[in-house]
């Protein structure tokens, strides 16, 4: 629904009319108008009133009047409260706002669309995901289907690490310690099966190291010459030479990992369009090395390698070749921005990875832009917290990471223990219940893990996470199962809704028709977490809604007609809302 930026386009084109200058409707900021104040709608003056040389009162009502004439028929009244201008809209506009809303386009698309890329996920190859790798999945696809909502054409993508030396562990370590046992040998899906061995490679790396300090050596000196150490090297080498042997056995753990990883997404919803590899991309970027040289962008030290200076932007210098010749991380990144581009000529590209690596997007963002790359400006980092148990942090290489298989297990265990104590679903058939715990447990984890805002660190609780009463997942589907409910019970067909609204019919169909503004805020700030909250508060006023007003037994038939109509528009938008954030909600709890 389009009132929101109606309001705003009133007041800039009344700015603009009355005192000549001119503001764009981005300008004006439009608040819900708090419920002590007379009003629907506040437009906060507080940026104009310098700007333009009048006090809030002259201003407020030289625009109220102008946008209520503006707006007939939308607009009733208007007060101005310390700065604010408040507007009450009238009944009958959202009488037919809710009798000509269409469940099926909810949202207004934006007038500017764009291509933007979506890179997330981001998994090494020895180790299965883990607990921080679901934030980092959901986070990336749901910011992808926001965008898209939005009429966005978006591209996922997905870059796996799978080569370099900690790969190269793990093979070592099968080779000494598997005695040629594999996934299929011993029933472990293949990742797990791969993660074990990058385990057992530190469990042996720290004995060597204990072992050589007995002998003398100092602790720096034993890391170095711990045996198991030396072999893994050795491999990378072999790796990088193009050993066949060493090939062979590298493309064969790694199908053994992606087998499990695909098992994962399948189950978690993650897809890509595209997944990218580091083995087929760590050479990228050496002759971006040589143009930014000729474009003086880079600078040579006299031990050959390459550098780039940018103490003036607030960094530091760093390197971009060593002085044999050779890639840092940051070339290769270099390199697949501008792969990237070539194939899929997008505006934007967004990187959605962990917020340790801030500084090294800032770097990448800079070096393209210096290289005036395409769509350099486009480039965003995504930056989200780690995600920690009640219990701390975890460790992939000692084995105390939470696997993201076992979780979503945990999950759903949860879910069938909660749902059969509430005693609902005896008539429901076996596979109907597995569906059932599959969508509440996955939901609850999802919602969890996306209703706090990205850039914060967070704690995940299993048990919190799924109270049917809280601020979760399981309240909101459940919410949506009995909004069902009533619809199977009265039917869905609406005629006359009468000519009137109580104060919470008002209140529900308001917070409604801002569903398509609380997408677009939560596409320009890339942050699901403002979907989540405007989902759990719909489904929260819904509730009170069905309190306090019957539906099935209303006053009138208009009423009971109204009264439908917004259940059914409540369904649907939580129904959205809630696919936009990745998670099912069940039409019977």
């Amino acid at each position: 629904m389009q009132l929101i930026q109606n309001l705003k386009q009133a007041t800039a084109n009344a700015i603009q009319a009355i005192y000549q200058v001119q503001i764009k409707s981005e300008q004006v900021l439009v608040n819900a108008t708090k419920p002590e104040i007379e009003g629907d709608y506040t437009i906060v003056l507080f940026a104009f009133v310098k700007q333009l040389g009048k006090s809030p009162d002259e201003l407020g009502n030289a625009l109220g009047e102008a946008v209520k004439n503006s707006m007939p028929g939308t607009i009733t009244d208007f007060n101005i409260v310390k700065g604010f201008l408040n507007f009450t809209i009238s009944d009958q506009f959202w009488l037919d706002y809710i009798q000509s809303a269409d469940t099926n386009q909810l949202i207004t698309p934006t007038s500017n669309p764009r291509k933007i890329m979506v890179e997330y996920s981001s998994p090494n190859t020895n180790k299965p995901l883990h607990l921080g790798h679901l934030r980092n999945n959901f986070l990336g696809w749901s910011i992808a289907e926001i965008l898209k909502l939005q009429g966005n054409e978006v591209v996922k993508t997905c870059i796996v690490n799978d080569r370099g030396i900690h790969i190269c562990k793990s093979m070592i370590a099968w080779q000494l310690f598997a005695n040629g046992a594999t996934p299929e040998t011993t029933g472990q899906k293949g990742d797990h099966f791969v993660g074990d061995y990058y385990v057992k490679y530190n469990d042996a790396y720290k004995a060597e190291v204990e072992q050589l300090i007995a002998s003398g050596l100092s602790k720096e000196e034993a890391e170095k010459e711990a045996p198991i150490q030396k072999a893994a090297q050795a491999m990378l080498l072999k790796w990088e030479q193009g050993d066949a042997e060493t090939i062979d056995l590298w493309k064969r753990m790694n199908t053994w990992v992606y087998a499990g990883f695909d098992v994962t997404y399948k189950k978690i919803g993650s897809d890509f369009f595209k997944t990218y590899y580091e083995s087929n991309t760590y050479l990228l970027g050496k002759d971006l090395v040589d143009q930014g040289l000729a474009k003086k962008v880079f600078y040579q030290k006299e031990d050959s390698s390459v550098w780039i200076d940018l103490t003036s932007d607030g960094l530091d210098e760093k390197i971009v070749r060593r002085k044999d010749g050779t890639s840092v991380y940051i070339t290769q990144d270099i390199g697949l921005a501008e792969l990237k581009q070539k194939e899929f000529n997008t505006d934007a590209s967004i990187y959605v990875v962990g917020d340790e690596q801030n500084y090294h997007f800032k770097v990448l963002k800079l070096i393209c832009q210096k290289l005036q790359l395409p769509a350099a400006d486009g480039i965003y980092h995504l930056s989200y917290g780690m995600v920690e148990l009640p219990t701390g942090k975890m460790k992939s290489r000692e084995g105390t990471v939470v696997d993201a298989d076992d979780l979503v297990d945990g999950m759903v265990q949860i879910a069938k223990e909660k749902t059969e104590s509430l005693g609902k679903v005896d008539d429901f058939s076996p596979a109907q219940l597995e569906k059932l715990f599959d969508t509440i447990g996955l939901g609850a984890l999802k919602f969890f893990l996306l209703r706090v805002d990205p850039k914060k660190k967070m704690i995940f609780n299993p048990e919190e996470s799924i109270d049917f009463h809280g601020f979760t997942g399981p309240f909101i589907q459940y919410t949506h199962a009995r909004i069902k409910s009533i619809l199977r019970k009265t039917g869905t067909a609406v005629h006359s809704i009468g000519t009137n609204l109580l104060p919470l019919e008002k209140a529900l169909a308001m917070q409604l028709a801002n569903f398509s503004a609380e997408v677009n805020e939560a596409a320009e700030a890339l942050d699901p977490s403002k979907l989540a909250i405007y989902a759990f508060n719909l489904a929260k006023l819904f509730n009170s809604f069905y309190a306090e007003l019957s539906i099935a037994n209303a006053e009138s038939e208009d009423k009971k007609n109204l009264r439908i109509q917004l259940g059914i528009l409540t369904a649907a938008t939580l129904k959205q809302a809630m696919h936009a954030l990745g998670i099912e909600v069940p039409e019977q709890m």
